[in-house]
């Protein structure tokens, strides 16, 4: 028998085409947020705010939006913190922090600092959500500076708005290069849902969100230092300056050094970071913030196996490494990624008036550097045979951009939100080859002494312009909250090389509509409606020449149904969502830590999200999630490899596991605490026929450690040690991209061996088993 979920506006719009889904919703969120605004003579009786606690309301919020619209942002649902007078965050935690009580009108899922503050410090955000139940988490290393790839709901982590402060980190691998974990308060999915303030071009996944540290009111800091397995030893501080004089400006600063070596073979992983933020207060409400980051990063890129590579280290214990053999084409040195990176975030919050609020969120990030891989051999000047290497070389991926936005009361029900969004993004790139080095090693594209060719040169990019309007309107004693919102996306998105250029302007309607209705204190209920788009990126269409048309956008249609319930004891959080995807953009992994994109057609996502936890109860807090999703592929493909086109329609959809299921428990007893986590993904698809699949598996995790007490200028000694993968589980946990068919062929490395074609997908692979144990403490 068949599993077939629904959600009530599915109903209606089952049998209607896309673009009657898209105008149907448009005006459903018109019309709605024109009676929320002028149906104020009809609503019920609201207590109006005294202008005293507008401003203390003011003052609670960040940056990145006003008092009374904070909650209803997809990437903030932090901002309805407090349910009570005097409550703490603490009090909404459950699980320890692994779940917390929501209050949006869509799902979200967020982690807190209590469990962050269990974990290691090499997790980066990735890490901190893999047991959140619409995410399913794949990380290539334990040492956190590969960053990974996250699989939601049918859809990927390019589908996703990776963001950290509201603003894009790019892909869910780029988040180490953004923020270290000491600096993160928190992180936030919201997997159905973004808000349409946000400054993001791909959301049909919904929004991830870090939330970083603010700097403290006291002068102070912390400190703390690791060491693991695979050689990992890391170093992190961070002083936090305090109120400075009367200015209401305080800030931090924080650097860490990271080394370890490669889990599997050979290989040596180098990283180093700083954070830098700092607030500014006025007595009206307004604030400023700033993040500024800045990375370093060398590390080996890994080789990722083959299902028969796989397979044999699995049953003899032989695997797929880098070669430590200097004179070997595969060497480690050939394999190299060196990258420096520059995220900053400016947000500025000022209170006009009593009523009329203007947001500005400036922002930049700038990468560059370069990948090398093995590029076989070939004869040198002097006639001798060496080993070459090939690049991928970022002269400078650059994107910048701002929002700016006014927040007005209309009344005292209805808030409104009128901005603008610009966005200007361009990748730089070649591909050239040199000779390695004498003793092994790929020398710096730069180098003219080693260069056989500056290879060829892409650039590409995008414009954006976008205008959007949402209305919150609250009745009923605010126990009714209506939020609809309007953006229309405006793009140019071009490519240039050697044979010419081409562009493409687009437009994307995104409507929303979003409902909450509180029951009674323990009881809520919540719809959320929306379109959402993904636009090629300036690197997706940087691997596409310009005789390849520029990809369609992608558009999604998605419908979501909640309910949620709290006690003392306990909170719960039930979802039904339903997706249509048309234009389904995937990718595939070219090596080097690169993707191509293509294009699938349609597909369609149902299914369910569910989560409960316990509160505190003789120190255990315990944590459940599962979801169910039945996601299918809705058109046949063609596959350019064999020159066929494939049945793939009706199929599971690729990357879409059937069930996820978390379990987590906390305990904590005077100064010691543990918690511990399983992890399960169902079998899934890893091509686009439907002809290779991997076997569902099982990952953990423990945490021990112990609070020491406080003496002198350390106020919080801390030790903690941290496990992954205690059962020594050898497992497939995701694929590296998407391939149309097993059969698709492929350059294989396999440690000294030659380099020879393997066929279907390549795959990340649990690490072993690792601990790592870290001191810390604040000051």
């Amino acid at each position: 028998m068949s599993f077939r979920i629904i959600a009530p506006s599915r109903l209606i719009l089952s049998r209607l085409t896309y673009r009657q889904h898209l105008a149907a919703l448009s005006c459903l969120v018109s019309a709605v947020g024109f009676c929320a605004s002028f149906s104020t003579a009809h609503a019920q009786t609201a207590t109006p705010a005294k202008k005293s606690s507008q401003l203390a309301r003011a003052a609670s919020t960040s940056s990145a939006g006003h008092a009374r619209t904070r909650s209803t942002k997809a990437i903030e649902a932090h901002g309805a913190e407090e349910i009570s007078v005097g409550s703490s965050r603490r009090k909404r935690n459950g699980g320890g922090g692994m779940m917390r009580l929501e209050t949006a009108p869509h799902a979200v899922q967020t982690v807190t600092k209590e469990y962050i503050d269990m974990r290691s410090p090499v997790s980066t955000a990735l890490d901190l959500v893999k047991n959140l139940p619409s995410v399913n988490v794949t990380t290539p290393d334990t040492s956190g500076m590969q960053g990974g790839q996250v699989q939601t709901r049918g859809l990927t982590d390019r589908d996703m708005a990776i963001m950290v402060d509201g603003i894009s980190a790019g892909q869910a691998k780029y988040l180490a290069e953004i923020i270290d974990s000491e600096n993160v308060d928190e992180v936030s999915i919201t997997p159905g849902s973004a808000a349409r303030d946000l400054p993001v071009m791909s959301a049909a996944g919904g929004v991830m969100n870090s939330k970083s540290h603010i700097a403290s009111h006291k002068f102070g800091g912390m400190t703390d230092f690791s060491y693991g397995t695979n050689n990992l030893s890391r170093e992190f501080i961070r002083l936090d300056s305090g109120d400075i004089g009367n200015t209401g400006i305080r800030g931090y600063f924080s650097f860490s050094n990271t080394h370890a070596r490669s889990w599997m073979g050979s290989g040596i992983n180098e990283r180093k970071h700083i954070d830098f933020g700092a607030r500014k207060d006025w007595e009206n409400g307004s604030n400023a913030n700033l993040f500024i980051s800045w990375n370093s990063a060398d590390w080996t890129i890994d080789n990722y196996p083959t299902e028969d590579q796989f397979m044999q280290y699995k049953h003899t214990g032989q695997g797929w490494d880098r070669s430590s053999h200097p004179g070997n084409a595969n060497y480690w040195k050939n394999n190299a990624d060196h990258w420096n990176q520059i995220f900053l975030s400016a947000p500025i919050h000022t209170v006009i008036t009593d009523k009329l609020s203007f947001d500005l969120h400036p922002y930049l990030t700038y990468g560059q550097g370069w990948s090398a891989k093995p590029n076989g051999a070939e004869a040198n000047p002097a006639g001798d045979m060496q080993n070459t290497v090939g690049y991928f070389q970022e002269h400078g991926n650059r994107v910048v951009g701002a929002t700016a936005s006014l927040g007005y009361d209309i009344d005292r029900h209805n808030h409104l939100t009128f901005g603008y969004w610009y966005n200007n993004s361009v990748s730089d790139r070649s591909y050239p080859t040199s000779f390695a080095m004498p003793a092994g090693g790929a020398p710096s594209p730069n180098w003219s002494q080693y260069r056989i060719d500056k290879g060829d040169r892409q650039v590409a990019g995008y414009e954006i312009h976008s205008l959007f309007i949402q209305d919150t309107a609250k009745y009923l004693h605010d126990k009714l909250l209506i939020n609809g919102g309007f953006k229309f996306v405006m793009s140019n998105a071009w490519n240039k090389d050697y044979y010419g250029r081409q562009g493409r302007n687009s437009t994307a309607p995104l409507p929303q509509l979003s409902i909450s209705y509180n029951i009674n204190d323990q009881n809520q209920i919540y719809v959320n409606a929306e379109g959402d788009y993904r636009q090629p990126t300036e690197n997706d269409m940087g691997w596409l020449y310009t005789d390849v048309p520029i990809l369609k956008n992608q558009y999604s249609i998605k419908e979501e149904l909640g309910y949620r319930y709290h006690n003392r004891y306990m909170m719960m959080d039930l979802s039904f969502f339903n997706y249509n995807v048309t234009n389904r953009v995937v990718d595939q992994y070219l090596g080097m830590n690169n993707y191509r994109p293509f294009s699938i057609g349609s597909q369609t996502m149902r299914g369910l999200d569910f989560m409960i936890a316990g509160r505190e109860i003789h120190g255990f807090s315990p944590y459940a999630s599962v979801e169910y999703l039945h996601a299918t592929q809705d058109s046949n493909v063609f596959d350019p490899y064999q020159n066929v086109m494939l049945h793939s329609k009706g199929t599971q959809a690729i990357m879409a596991p059937r069930v996820m299921a978390n379990f987590g428990l906390t305990y904590k007893y005077k100064g010691f605490f543990a918690n511990g986590s399983v992890h399960y993904t169902g079998p899934q698809s890893v091509s686009v026929a439907g002809d290779q699949r991997i076997p569902g598996y099982v990952t953990n995790s423990l945490t021990v450690g112990y609070h020491f007490k406080p003496f002198g200028f350390v106020k919080s000694p801390t030790f903690r040690l941290n496990f992954t993968n205690l059962t020594g589980s050898i497992v497939r946990t995701g694929a590296m991209g998407a391939v149309y068919s097993k059969h698709d062929p492929g350059t294989v490395y396999s440690g000294s061996s030659a380099a020879y074609t393997g066929y279907g997908n390549t795959f990340m692979v649990e690490p072993r088993f690792s601990m790592t144990g870290t001191i810390s403490t604040s000051f």
